[in-house]
């Protein structure tokens, strides 16, 4: 059972009064440091929501932000919980047609924007009639005949908050924006709370700690874990305003962080920078580091490690410990490099639809390879037929707004939901998610296929820096209508210089895919193979747009 304590609404009140002046959220900008103390962002939550309950905004309306992150995000997030509001974060990388579909969708009465988006949401109110008022978060510039929260009254402290029950709906996340009726998770108090007090023991971070926030914020995993979770520790929390490498480190050096929540395409580019710089060193540089990193497989401790490794954790800040990473499949290899040069990567799994963290390598408990074992109040267990990953426990969403059909056909009666997932669970409980039921490819003879599993090993290929791999329906031939694997690369750009032509370089890639099937199955091995020119779509964590790449290749 949950107390009365453990809510979010009271999280901010319980740390504005214990921790004061302590730095809560920071952003750079031109002008040094725009920080947010815990008392500042009580005080400004406060504000805006005495603001919107003058405005008419009641228990169960649904507030809507607009907005890259930013301190002022949390005020926002904060106001719409207070004065009993549904919040519905919007993810800044979607068109103007996605934003307007999801807030249909919706029905948001109020829209809160960054100045940077305050165009945008001028459009989005012409068209969509429940919104009744756009309140900007930062000031300045053309935005300054509209209400803005630094512009805002004086909290009036006679107003009551608008406590709610934990299993009321705490927020909507939509999943997709595209054409259609979108879904949208429903994620209760009991949801978020849980997932609080689960992770609470899993890491050695408390109120010294200062964490570096780069994923989207209409995102549960940065949304849950990387805001409310660390902002429950007391941890510090900053933003960067770019995911170039080199302004990551200035704002780690400058800060001091000591942890991250990544994707796993982040470390691939962190790894690459690392090594980039490395290789431009002098050849007895570059050899001492080779030497270093052989030997540093046989140090036991990461303490041991960091010391031989100085010099990379000096970019770091010299103070940083490690990373979470979520999202998608985390390729060893890379795993393998932080932690060989002393630094932690705890991987773990979830879905919008949990809340979103199932499992978790922690401290003391962490598997190459494996999303680690399940959190505290989470159950799973695997499909005998299908081996798909089903979960329970209170972090299981309420379900999707306004679609009990769409529901139905995920938490099944007993309360199981179902991820969509393909798993294997160890003796020891560690999960190692396989494939995805969805992107399962099914050949004519009935075998099947998984995508990520060739994924991971094509990626291997240090000439290759994306790979694809979907099923495809054959034209023509005795197979014409037949499923059968197909495989789509992005040279680097280093691999494509090599060659004069693009028939050339085609040719090559195929021989290269060839000579690395032979470790697969005959049946595996795909004997389609398509060269893009451009990087693949993603989308806001990073994960690539399977079916936009095979409309892009194949029309």
């Amino acid at each position: 059972m949950y107390s009365k304590q453990e809510n979010i609404l009271l999280l901010l009140e319980n740390r504005t009064k214990v921790l004061d002046k302590k730095i809560a959220l920071g952003i750079s900008s031109s002008f040094g440091w725009n920080e947010l103390s815990f008392q500042g962002l009580g005080s400004l939550s406060r504000r805006l929501a005495c603001f919107l309950i003058d405005k008419g905004v009641d228990k169960g309306d649904r507030i809507s932000i607009l907005s890259e992150s930013i301190p002022e995000w949390g005020a926002g997030l904060f106001a719409s919980v207070l004065s009993g509001a549904i919040t519905i974060p919007i993810d800044i990388k979607l068109t103007e047609t996605e934003m307007k579909t999801i807030l249909e969708a919706g029905q948001p009465k109020i829209l809160l924007v960054s100045k940077h988006f305050f165009e945008m949401g001028l459009k989005l109110k012409e068209q969509v009639p429940s919104i009744e008022e756009i309140i900007v978060l930062n000031g300045g510039g053309s935005v300054t005949n509209y209400p803005c929260l630094y512009n805002l009254p004086e909290e009036n402290p006679n107003y009551k908050w608008r406590h709610r029950g934990l299993n009321t709906t705490a927020f909507i996340i939509y999943t997709s924006g595209t054409t259609g009726v979108p879904k949208g998770v429903e994620t209760s108090f009991k949801n978020v709370v849980s997932q609080i007090r689960a992770l609470e023991n899993c890491f050695d971070l408390g109120i010294e700690d200062k964490f570096l926030s780069i994923l989207p914020m209409n995102h549960l995993f940065e949304l849950t874990v990387g805001f409310l979770n660390f902002l429950c520790k007391g941890s510090s929390i900053y933003y960067s305003k770019s995911l170039k490498p080199k302004d990551i480190f200035h704002v780690m050096q400058e800060k001091q962080i000591t942890f991250m929540i990544v994707v796993p395409a982040f470390l691939k580019l962190l790894k690459s920078s690392i090594l980039s710089e490395i290789n431009q060193q002098s050849k007895f540089l570059q050899n001492w580091f080779e030497i270093k990193y052989l030997f540093a497989k046989f140090l036991p401790s990461h303490r041991l490690r960091r010391l031989l490794f100085r010099d990379i954790h000096k970019k770091f800040g010299g103070k940083f410990k490690g990373f979470l990473s979520g999202g998608a499949p985390l390729d060893i290899e890379v795993a393998k490099f932080f932690e060989r040069v002393g630094l932690v990567i705890y991987e773990g799994y979830g879905l919008s639809e949990t809340s979103p963290v199932v499992a978790l390598n922690c401290k003391g408990a962490t598997r190459l390879g494996s999303v680690g074992k399940p959190i505290p109040g989470v159950s799973v267990k695997l499909d005998p037929k299908t081996s798909e990953l089903l979960v329970k426990g209170d972090n299981v969403m309420k379900g999707y707004y306004k679609r009990p059909d769409l529901t139905v056909e995920v938490i099944d009666k007993d309360g199981w939901l179902h991820t969509g997932d393909v798993a294997k669970i160890d003796k020891d409980g560690f999960i190692y998610i396989t494939g995805r039921i969805k992107n399962m490819i099914v050949l004519d003879g009935g075998k099947k296929v998984f995508p990520e599993d060739l994924e991971a090993l094509f990626m291997k290929n240090p000439n290759f820096a994306e790979v694809c791999v979907f099923g495809a329906k054959l034209k023509g031939g005795q197979k014409d209508g037949t499923e059968d694997v197909f495989v789509a690369v992005v040279p680097t750009e280093e691999y494509r210089n090599r060659f004069s032509d693009e028939k050339e370089l085609e040719k090559d890639v195929k021989k290269e895919i060839k000579t690395m099937s032979q470790q697969i199955s005959s049946y595996k091995r795909p004997k389609n193979v398509l060269v893009a020119k451009e990087p693949f779509p993603r989308t806001a964590t990073s994960k690539i747009k399977r079916k936009e790449v095979k409309k892009i290749l194949l029309g």
